[in-house]
């Protein structure tokens, strides 16, 4: 590495953040990124370790040490090289992923890891700012055409993969712009969509053509997932028209909350409260938006998206925000000699429960309370871990007031009905069948192929990009025989 003993003489230095009361006036993102002197002070503590776990704790397997090395040397242009041959998107995932490369890290052992998502952060961020970043279209076109239902992370990675061997790639998104979840589901203070759009930019440059508001398939009656499509397309049609299709939908089906109660009126899910948001933020006019403005807002779920629905919540101007979280509360620091390089239990603390959030752990809500027909508390109770499972404790019911409730608690599997209309085998949990070994991602169906949450459930962003290049390698191999594209 560039500065051998660096690990021993530089602390890590951490990206910061705007102050509250200023970001809570609008919905831009607020991160204050690593200086390019900054950046090369924190590559310098990579480690000379020999066997670099934090390429493995990657799920896209970033050649970490690498670009670290690049940044140190002030090869900024060549560590931007190095960042895209695994990840094409790294703008989202320097600001999103939960960095499990991190936990991985060989110092992060016995000291602070070194903060790799920053270093990332910074690289893709200076690429950008000096027109490093610029379409690749193939030299020479295949003649065969790929479509790809659903615009989120894992089909926009297969889509520029496979146009940029050839491959004439058409992507069908049944909302009104590309990006999944990175569009509707994260809001725009932790990733805005400009990223997304000068993406779709080089990739349509690169051949890709993007449909939105098509729907593949039919759609369930009475569904709560989010769904602006204008027309529709068979999958035969498709089928028929395309040498492979690959199904790229997300785990979009709600975990839902079946107490008694749930039809009171304020009882709504993450998803469609959250799109909703960031469709008024980029420009469009909604009526009826669900606001948290001045309510007693609840958040179920204390995962990701639960904090954004805090973040969100507080930006609207709620009276009090409660995070309910079902497990008990999980330990400040984790035990680093039983966990390394896993990704460890601990207590998490978001940017946006520091904007001000209680959080409540180890609670279960009971059922919902309201008065003509509005929603006006929640009967809860504290659980506690017994044989394995949680039992309620006695003596701990407790009522809380609230005008609006979200619940943030997951999502079980994909749209069925996409997967029903190509006739695709489903797993036990509802997701597309298919294996991911060397030539996977295909389904039972002849030339289908599934990859990203459709096929493993939900998940990070930075997996479905990772299964989306994986499943590009295989439909180039079905096509073609063989691929130069990495696995």
């Amino acid at each position: 590495m560039g500065k051998i003993t660096g690990f021993m003489e530089f602390e890590r230095i951490d990206e910061g953040y705007k102050p509250v009361p200023e970001r809570l006036k609008h919905y831009k993102e607020f991160v204050i990124g690593l200086s390019p002197e900054q950046a090369k002070t924190q590559s310098a503590r990579c480690m000379d370790c020999g066997t670099p776990f934090c390429n493995s704790g990657c799920p896209v397997n970033n050649i970490i040490p690498d670009f670290n090395d690049l940044v140190f040397s002030n090869q900024w242009h060549n560590a931007l090289t190095v960042l895209h041959s695994t990840n094409n998107f790294p703008e989202f995932t320097g600001r999103i992923c939960p960095a499990p490369c991190e936990a991985a890290c060989t110092l992060n052992v016995n000291d602070d890891a070194v903060g790799i998502k920053s270093i990332e952060h910074a690289i893709i961020d200076r690429g950008w700012a000096e027109g490093w970043v610029k379409p690749q279209p193939p030299a020479v076109k295949t003649g065969k055409k790929v479509a790809v239902v659903g615009a989120g992370p894992a089909g926009l990675a297969a889509a520029q993969q496979l146009a940029r061997v050839g491959h004439a790639v058409t992507v069908f998104e049944k909302n009104d712009r590309v990006g999944g979840l990175l569009r509707y589901g994260i809001p725009d203070f932790k990733m805005e969509k400009s990223h997304i759009d000068r993406r779709v930019e080089q990739m349509q440059a690169e051949g890709v053509v993007f449909k939105t508001g098509v729907l593949v398939g039919n759609w369930p009656k009475d569904s709560k997932v989010t769904n602006w499509a204008k027309e529709s397309i068979s999958a035969d049609q498709l089928k028929k028209e395309f040498d492979a299709v690959l199904l790229t939908g997300g785990s979009e089906v709600s975990r839902d909350l079946p107490v008694p109660g749930r039809e009171l009126s304020g009882v709504h899910f993450a998803m469609e409260f959250l799109p909703q948001q960031n469709k008024v933020n980029a420009g469009d006019k909604l009526k009826d938006q669900l606001r948290a403005e001045g309510k007693h807002v609840v958040v179920i779920g204390g995962g990701d998206t639960g904090s954004d629905c805090v973040g969100t919540s507080t930006r609207h101007g709620a009276a009090h925000v409660t995070q309910f979280e079902v497990m008990p509360m999980p330990p400040e620091h984790e035990n680093k000699s039983l966990v390394w390089p896993y990704w460890p239990l601990k207590l998490r603390t978001s940017s946006s429960h520091e904007e001000g959030c209680e959080r409540e752990f180890a609670i279960s809500t009971k059922a919902f309370v309201g008065k003509n027909g509005q929603l006006t508390s929640l009967k809860t109770v504290h659980v506690e871990m017994k044989d394995g499972k949680l039992s309620e404790v006695a003596g701990t019911e407790k009522d809380y007031p609230a005008d609006m409730v979200l619940l943030a608690m997951g999502f079980t599997n994909p749209v069925a009905s996409v997967l029903d209309a190509f006739g695709v085998d489903k797993d036990n949990r509802g997701n597309a069948k298919a294996h991911t070994e060397e030539g996977g991602y295909i389904t039972n169906v002849a030339k289908v192929f599934a990859a990203g949450d459709m096929r493993r459930g939900q998940s990070l962003v930075v997996w479905a990009i990772r299964e989306g290049r994986q499943a590009a390698r295989t439909i180039d191999q079905f096509l073609m025989g063989e691929s130069e594209l990495p696995r």
